[in-house]
C-alpha cells in the first residue's frame, strides 16, 4: 500500500476516534464505544473506506501493548497478588464453562463438526483485556477491588487462550495434540513472568542513572518504549501473548514493585512518576488506533440478516458467552453481590481476542462464511454493549461497592 494512502488513513482514524469518543462521552457512553464505532463507520460495515491491513494491525498491536504497559505501571503488585486466588477462580470458570457450553451447543444443537465446535468454544473463552481495562479505567474503577480481580483474571484468561489456541491449531493441522508441546508452552510462560519483571527492574536502574547524567532530551520515551517492545517480543518468543511482556515491564517499573529474594535494587519513586508522565502522551496516541481497528475488523455487511440460522446461532452463542462469563463472578462467594455481578460483566467483552480465534478458524478453512458471520455478531454484541451495561450498573450500585466491608482500593 502506498505511503500517502496509509497517512490519510491514519488522519481519518485518529480524527474520527477523537470525535466519536467525544460524542460518546457527551451522550453518557464510555469513550471506548465511540472509538470502536469510528472503526465500524470507516470500515467495511458501513462506508468501506478503510480495511484493516498489516500496517494498521501493527500500529494497533503497539497500541494494546502500550495500554497494558500503562496498566502495569499503575498496578500495585501487592494488591494484585492478594486478588490472585479470586482472580484465578474467576478465570478458570470463565474459561472452562464457555468452552464446553459453546462446544456442546455447536455440536449437538447446531450439528456442526467436532473441530468446528471446538474452535467455536475456544472463541467464546476469550476476554478482551484491552476493552475491559479501558471501560474500568474510564469509570475510574481500575484500581478498585473488582478491577484488580478482573485484571488478574483477564491476564490468566489470555494465557489459557493462547495455550488452547496452540492446541486447537495443532489438532487442525496434524489431527492430534501433543501434551509435551502444551506443557512446554506453560513452563516457558511461567518462567517468563517470574524473570521478566526482575530483568526489567535492573534495566530501569541503568536507564535512571543514564538519564540523570545525560543532557540530550528524550532518553526516557526512547529507552522505555524500546524496553516495552523488547519484553513484548520476548513474551511472544516463549509462546506467551505480547501483552504479557508489556504488562510485566509496566509492573517492574511501577512505584509499588519490589524485587523478590531480598534483592535491594530500587529506582527512585520520582523516576517512576517521570516515566508515567512522559509515556502517557505516547500511550494516548496509539491506544485509540487499537480500538478503531477492532471496529474495522467487524464486517457486519457479510452477515445474511435474513437467515434464520444466523439469528438462532448467534443469539444462542451470545447467551452462552454472557451467562458463562457472568458465572465466573459468582464463584466469589465472599464478595458482596454487586461486586460479583460487575466482575462477571467485565469479563464478557470478546473484541480482539475473539476476533483472533474467529479469523484463525476462517483462514484455516474450519469456519465457513455463515459460522464466521455468526461469531462476528457475538463478538460485536459482547464488545459494543458491555460498556453500556457496566456503566449503568456502577451508576446504580457504585456507592454500595464503596461502602462494602472491604471498601475500595482507589
Amino acid at each position: 500500500m502506498e505511503l500517502q494512502v496509509i497517512i490519510i488513513q491514519l488522519v481519518a482514524i485518529l480524527t474520527s476516534a477523537r470525535i466519536m469518543a467525544e460524542v460518546a462521552n457527551r451522550f453518557g457512553a464510555p469513550p471506548v464505544v465511540g472509538e470502536i464505532f469510528a472503526g465500524v463507520i470507516l470500515g467495511p460495515s458501513l462506508l468501506g473506506w478503510i480495511h484493516p491491513h498489516e500496517t494498521l494491525r501493527l500500529l494497533a498491536e503497539i497500541g494494546i501493548i502500550l495500554l497494558l504497559f500503562g496498566v502495569g505501571l499503575e498496578t500495585d503488585l501487592t494488591r494484585l497478588t492478594r486478588a490472585g486466588g479470586r482472580a484465578l477462580r474467576v478465570a478458570i470458570v470463565g474459561f472452562v464453562l464457555p468452552f464446553f457450553a459453546g462446544f456442546a451447543a455447536s455440536h449437538y444443537l447446531f450439528d456442526l463438526p467436532v473441530l468446528v465446535s471446538a474452535f467455536i468454544g475456544g472463541t467464546l473463552t476469550a476476554t478482551s483485556i484491552g476493552v475491559t481495562i479501558r471501560i474500568l479505567s474510564n469509570l475510574k474503577r481500575l484500581h478498585s477491588i473488582e478491577g484488580e480481580i478482573v485484571l488478574g483474571a483477564a491476564v490468566v484468561d489470555d494465557i489459557l487462550g493462547v495455550i488452547l489456541l496452540a492446541v486447537l491449531y495443532e489438532f487442525s493441522v496434524s489431527g492430534g495434540v501433543s501434551l509435551v508441546h502444551a506443557g512446554r508452552v506453560v513452563i516457558f510462560i511461567s518462567l517468563f513472568f517470574v524473570l521478566a519483571p526482575v530483568a526489567a527492574k535492573l534495566m530501569a536502574v541503568i536507564i535512571d542513572r543514564v538519564d540523570s547524567s545525560t543532557e540530550i532530551p528524550g532518553l526516557i520515551p526512547t529507552t522505555i518504549l524500546s524496553l516495552v517492545l523488547l519484553f513484548a517480543w520476548l513474551a511472544h518468543a516463549v509462546g506467551a501473548p505480547f501483552l504479557l511482556g508489556s504488562f510485566a515491564a509496566g509492573l517492574a517499573l511501577s512505584r509499588r514493585f519490589f524485587l523478590p529474594f531480598g534483592i535491594s535494587i530500587a529506582t527512585h519513586p520520582a523516576f517512576s512518576r517521570h516515566i508515567a508522565l512522559q509515556m502517557r502522551p505516547i500511550i494516548q496516541l496509539f491506544t485509540p488506533i487499537f480500538f478503531v481497528v477492532v471496529g474495522l475488523s467487524l464486517n457486519l455487511r457479510a452477515v445474511d440478516w435474513g437467515s434464520t440460522f444466523i439469528w438462532t446461532f448467534s443469539l444462542g452463542l451470545a447467551a452462552i458467552a454472557i451467562v458463562c462469563k457472568m458465572a465466573g463472578g459468582f464463584v466469589l462467594r465472599e464478595e458482596v453481590f454487586p461486586r460479583r455481578m460487575v466482575v462477571g460483566m467485565a469479563m464478557v467483552p470478546r473484541a480482539e481476542v475473539g476476533l483472533i480465534f474467529a479469523e484463525l478458524g476462517r483462514a484455516a478453512g474450519i469456519f465457513d462464511e455463515v459460522v464466521y458471520a455468526g461469531l462476528i455478531i457475538v463478538i460485536a454484541y459482547t464488545t459494543l454493549l458491555s460498556p453500556f451495561w457496566i456503566k449503568w450498573f456502577y451508576s446504580v450500585y457504585g456507592k454500595s461497592l464503596d461502602i462494602s466491608r472491604e471498601g475500595t482500593a482507589e
